[in-house]
Protein backbone atom coordinates (compact mmCIF):
# COMPACT_ATOMS: atom_id res chain seq x y z
CA UNK A 1 0.00 0.00 0.00
CA UNK A 2 2.91 2.25 0.67
CA UNK A 3 4.24 1.71 -2.46
CA UNK A 4 1.01 2.10 -4.21
CA UNK A 5 0.24 5.77 -2.58
CA UNK A 6 3.34 7.82 -4.57
CA UNK A 7 2.82 6.00 -7.69
CA UNK A 8 -0.56 7.13 -7.87
CA UNK A 9 0.73 10.48 -6.67
CA UNK A 10 2.98 10.22 -9.48
CA UNK A 11 0.20 9.32 -12.11
CA UNK A 12 -1.86 11.96 -11.28
CA UNK A 13 1.42 14.66 -11.77
CA UNK A 14 1.70 13.21 -15.00
CA UNK A 15 -1.83 13.95 -15.82
CA UNK A 16 -1.76 16.87 -15.27
CA UNK A 17 1.28 17.93 -16.70
CA UNK A 18 -0.18 16.36 -20.25
CA UNK A 19 -3.37 18.32 -19.85
CA UNK A 20 -0.62 21.34 -19.21
CA UNK A 21 1.08 20.16 -22.02
CA UNK A 22 -1.56 19.83 -24.41
CA UNK A 23 -3.60 23.41 -22.93
CA UNK A 24 -0.25 24.75 -24.32
CA UNK A 25 -0.57 22.93 -27.89
CA UNK A 26 -3.36 24.23 -28.62
CA UNK A 27 -3.25 27.90 -27.61
CA UNK A 28 -0.32 27.77 -29.96
CA UNK A 29 -2.26 26.41 -32.53
CA UNK A 30 -5.39 28.65 -32.18
CA UNK A 31 -2.70 31.80 -31.93
CA UNK A 32 -1.28 30.63 -35.18
CA UNK A 33 -4.87 30.06 -36.85
CA UNK A 34 -5.58 34.10 -35.57
CA UNK A 35 -2.30 34.90 -37.48
CA UNK A 36 -2.91 32.92 -40.24
CA UNK A 37 -6.72 34.94 -40.57
CA UNK A 38 -5.12 38.44 -39.52
CA UNK A 39 -2.96 38.06 -42.84
CA UNK A 40 -5.59 36.52 -45.47
CA UNK A 41 -8.33 39.15 -44.06
CA UNK A 42 -5.78 41.88 -44.37
CA UNK A 43 -4.72 40.72 -47.86
CA UNK A 44 -8.16 40.26 -48.72
CA UNK A 45 -9.56 43.97 -47.33
CA UNK A 46 -11.28 46.23 -50.07
CA UNK A 47 -8.91 48.91 -50.51
CA UNK A 48 -9.97 52.25 -52.58
CA UNK A 49 -8.15 54.01 -55.27
CA UNK A 50 -8.89 56.32 -58.14
CA UNK A 51 -10.26 56.03 -60.73
CA UNK A 52 -6.76 56.03 -62.69
CA UNK A 53 -5.70 53.09 -61.31
CA UNK A 54 -9.05 51.21 -62.31
CA UNK A 55 -7.52 52.17 -65.86
CA UNK A 56 -4.44 50.92 -65.34
CA UNK A 57 -5.34 47.62 -63.77
CA UNK A 58 -7.55 47.00 -67.27
CA UNK A 59 -4.67 48.35 -69.60
CA UNK A 60 -2.61 45.59 -67.42
CA UNK A 61 -5.39 42.84 -67.63
CA UNK A 62 -5.08 42.33 -64.17
CA UNK A 63 -9.16 42.55 -63.71
CA UNK A 64 -10.73 39.10 -62.75
CA UNK A 65 -14.40 40.24 -61.61
CA UNK A 66 -15.84 42.56 -60.89
CA UNK A 67 -19.34 44.51 -60.07
CA UNK A 68 -21.48 47.81 -59.39
CA UNK A 69 -22.37 48.31 -55.68
CA UNK A 70 -23.69 51.16 -53.49
CA UNK A 71 -21.68 50.39 -50.83
CA UNK A 72 -20.79 47.67 -48.24
CA UNK A 73 -23.42 45.46 -46.59
CA UNK A 74 -21.87 45.01 -42.99
CA UNK A 75 -25.01 44.48 -40.83
CA UNK A 76 -24.70 41.28 -38.86
CA UNK A 77 -21.26 41.30 -39.67
CA UNK A 78 -18.72 38.81 -37.43
CA UNK A 79 -14.93 39.83 -37.10
CA UNK A 80 -14.13 37.19 -39.05
CA UNK A 81 -16.28 38.12 -42.40
CA UNK A 82 -15.16 40.24 -45.03
CA UNK A 83 -17.77 42.94 -46.12
CA UNK A 84 -20.20 42.18 -49.33
CA UNK A 85 -20.74 44.96 -51.68
CA UNK A 86 -24.54 46.11 -51.79
CA UNK A 87 -25.13 45.01 -55.18
CA UNK A 88 -26.60 47.63 -57.50
CA UNK A 89 -26.27 47.89 -61.19
CA UNK A 90 -26.55 51.63 -60.90
CA UNK A 91 -24.17 52.53 -58.04
CA UNK A 92 -21.47 54.88 -57.37
CA UNK A 93 -18.91 52.40 -56.47
CA UNK A 94 -17.25 49.58 -58.48
CA UNK A 95 -15.00 46.61 -57.04
CA UNK A 96 -13.08 44.71 -58.53
CA UNK A 97 -10.33 41.81 -57.46
CA UNK A 98 -6.79 41.15 -58.95
CA UNK A 99 -5.25 37.68 -59.67
CA UNK A 100 -3.15 38.14 -56.67
CA UNK A 101 -6.70 37.67 -54.19
CA UNK A 102 -6.91 41.84 -53.60
CA UNK A 103 -9.99 44.10 -53.71
CA UNK A 104 -9.99 47.60 -54.70
CA UNK A 105 -12.93 49.41 -55.56
CA UNK A 106 -13.09 52.94 -57.00
CA UNK A 107 -16.12 56.23 -56.97
CA UNK A 108 -17.10 56.19 -60.90
CA UNK A 109 -19.92 58.25 -59.91
CA UNK A 110 -23.97 57.02 -60.25
CA UNK A 111 -24.92 55.52 -63.48
CA UNK A 112 -28.42 56.85 -64.64
CA UNK A 113 -30.88 54.60 -66.28
CA UNK A 114 -31.36 56.61 -69.25
CA UNK A 115 -27.63 56.88 -69.51
CA UNK A 116 -26.39 54.75 -72.44
CA UNK A 117 -23.74 51.76 -71.52
CA UNK A 118 -21.37 52.94 -74.42
CA UNK A 119 -18.53 50.99 -75.35
CA UNK A 120 -16.14 53.50 -73.70
CA UNK A 121 -17.73 53.14 -70.26
CA UNK A 122 -15.82 51.13 -67.51
CA UNK A 123 -18.88 48.34 -67.30
CA UNK A 124 -18.50 47.94 -70.86
CA UNK A 125 -14.83 47.99 -70.61
CA UNK A 126 -14.44 45.39 -67.59
CA UNK A 127 -17.10 42.89 -68.97
CA UNK A 128 -14.95 42.17 -72.19
CA UNK A 129 -12.20 41.34 -69.83
CA UNK A 130 -13.33 40.02 -66.47
CA UNK A 131 -16.04 37.90 -64.99
CA UNK A 132 -18.88 38.72 -62.54
CA UNK A 133 -18.14 39.10 -59.03
CA UNK A 134 -18.46 36.11 -57.35
CA UNK A 135 -17.08 34.08 -59.80
CA UNK A 136 -16.67 30.43 -58.77
CA UNK A 137 -12.38 29.81 -58.46
CA UNK A 138 -11.81 34.06 -58.15
CA UNK A 139 -8.41 33.84 -56.02
CA UNK A 140 -10.31 37.09 -54.06
CA UNK A 141 -13.37 34.67 -52.88
CA UNK A 142 -11.29 31.59 -52.14
CA UNK A 143 -8.65 33.33 -49.98
CA UNK A 144 -11.67 35.22 -48.46
CA UNK A 145 -13.17 32.39 -48.02
CA UNK A 146 -10.76 30.78 -46.24
CA UNK A 147 -10.42 33.46 -43.57
CA UNK A 148 -13.66 33.15 -43.16
CA UNK A 149 -13.47 28.94 -42.37
CA UNK A 150 -10.44 30.23 -40.06
CA UNK A 151 -12.51 32.45 -38.16
CA UNK A 152 -15.50 30.29 -37.85
CA UNK A 153 -13.09 27.21 -36.50
CA UNK A 154 -11.63 29.50 -33.98
CA UNK A 155 -15.04 31.15 -32.69
CA UNK A 156 -16.15 27.84 -32.78
CA UNK A 157 -13.32 26.24 -30.61
CA UNK A 158 -13.25 28.98 -28.22
CA UNK A 159 -16.63 28.79 -27.67
CA UNK A 160 -16.54 25.23 -27.41
CA UNK A 161 -14.20 25.27 -24.71
CA UNK A 162 -15.58 27.89 -22.67
CA UNK A 163 -19.00 26.83 -22.21
CA UNK A 164 -17.22 23.06 -21.71
CA UNK A 165 -14.33 23.69 -20.22
CA UNK A 166 -12.90 24.37 -17.09
CA UNK A 167 -14.30 27.65 -14.89
CA UNK A 168 -12.55 30.40 -15.77
CA UNK A 169 -10.22 32.15 -13.21
CA UNK A 170 -10.11 35.75 -14.28
CA UNK A 171 -13.97 36.25 -15.41
CA UNK A 172 -16.95 34.28 -15.29
CA UNK A 173 -17.75 32.33 -18.41
CA UNK A 174 -20.69 35.84 -19.48
CA UNK A 175 -17.84 38.25 -19.12
CA UNK A 176 -15.21 36.25 -21.53
CA UNK A 177 -18.49 36.01 -24.19
CA UNK A 178 -18.74 39.23 -23.90
CA UNK A 179 -15.25 40.05 -24.16
CA UNK A 180 -14.89 37.37 -27.11
CA UNK A 181 -17.56 39.84 -29.28
CA UNK A 182 -14.62 42.27 -29.66
CA UNK A 183 -13.60 42.87 -33.28
CA UNK A 184 -10.52 40.92 -34.96
CA UNK A 185 -10.57 38.80 -32.38
CA UNK A 186 -8.99 40.97 -29.82
CA UNK A 187 -10.58 39.07 -27.04
CA UNK A 188 -10.00 35.59 -28.66
CA UNK A 189 -6.53 36.74 -27.91
CA UNK A 190 -7.06 38.08 -24.59
CA UNK A 191 -9.00 34.99 -23.40
CA UNK A 192 -6.52 32.54 -24.87
CA UNK A 193 -3.53 34.64 -23.02
CA UNK A 194 -5.16 34.69 -19.02
CA UNK A 195 -7.88 31.83 -19.20
CA UNK A 196 -5.44 29.07 -21.33
CA UNK A 197 -1.87 30.23 -21.63
CA UNK A 198 -1.43 31.33 -17.66
CA UNK A 199 -4.46 28.96 -17.00
CA UNK A 200 -2.37 28.26 -13.16
CA UNK A 201 -1.83 31.72 -12.25
CA UNK A 202 -4.88 32.57 -9.62
CA UNK A 203 -6.61 35.80 -10.21
CA UNK A 204 -6.06 38.42 -7.78
CA UNK A 205 -8.93 39.78 -7.58
CA UNK A 206 -13.02 38.43 -7.44
CA UNK A 207 -13.96 36.92 -10.95
CA UNK A 208 -15.40 39.51 -13.27
CA UNK A 209 -19.17 39.43 -13.72
CA UNK A 210 -20.76 39.36 -16.89
CA UNK A 211 -21.73 43.28 -16.70
CA UNK A 212 -18.22 44.04 -16.64
CA UNK A 213 -17.58 41.71 -20.00
CA UNK A 214 -20.77 43.91 -21.26
CA UNK A 215 -19.07 47.16 -20.26
CA UNK A 216 -15.85 46.15 -20.98
CA UNK A 217 -16.38 44.67 -24.95
CA UNK A 218 -18.37 48.33 -25.50
CA UNK A 219 -15.31 50.48 -24.09
CA UNK A 220 -12.74 48.39 -25.94
CA UNK A 221 -14.75 48.45 -29.11
CA UNK A 222 -14.65 52.14 -29.10
CA UNK A 223 -10.70 52.05 -28.64
CA UNK A 224 -10.53 49.33 -31.26
CA UNK A 225 -12.32 51.45 -33.81
CA UNK A 226 -10.78 55.32 -32.86
CA UNK A 227 -7.72 52.94 -32.72
CA UNK A 228 -8.19 51.85 -36.62
CA UNK A 229 -9.11 55.62 -37.63
CA UNK A 230 -6.17 56.83 -36.19
CA UNK A 231 -3.82 54.27 -38.01
CA UNK A 232 -5.90 55.11 -41.26
CA UNK A 233 -5.29 58.60 -41.06
CA UNK A 234 -1.57 58.33 -40.03
CA UNK A 235 -0.61 55.36 -42.38
CA UNK A 236 -3.53 55.86 -45.06
CA UNK A 237 -5.70 53.18 -46.44
CA UNK A 238 -3.96 51.01 -48.26
CA UNK A 239 -1.94 50.18 -45.30
CA UNK A 240 -5.08 50.13 -43.28
CA UNK A 241 -7.72 48.92 -44.72
CA UNK A 242 -11.60 49.92 -44.35
CA UNK A 243 -14.82 51.73 -44.72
Amino acid sequence: MAMIIPWLGAGFADSRSRRRLLRRALVVVMALCWVAWAALAWWTAPRQVGLEQLDRDLAAGRIVTFVRADGWDEEGGFWGRRPEPQYDSEGWMMIWSLPDGRVRYADVGVLSIDEERSADHEDARLAQVASSWRTDGAPADRLADAAALLSGALAVTWLGMLIAGPAPRAGSRCFWFWIGLLPFGAGLLGWLLREQWHAEVPAGRDRQSGWAGFGWALLGGLVLSLAVLGLRALFGGIVIPGG
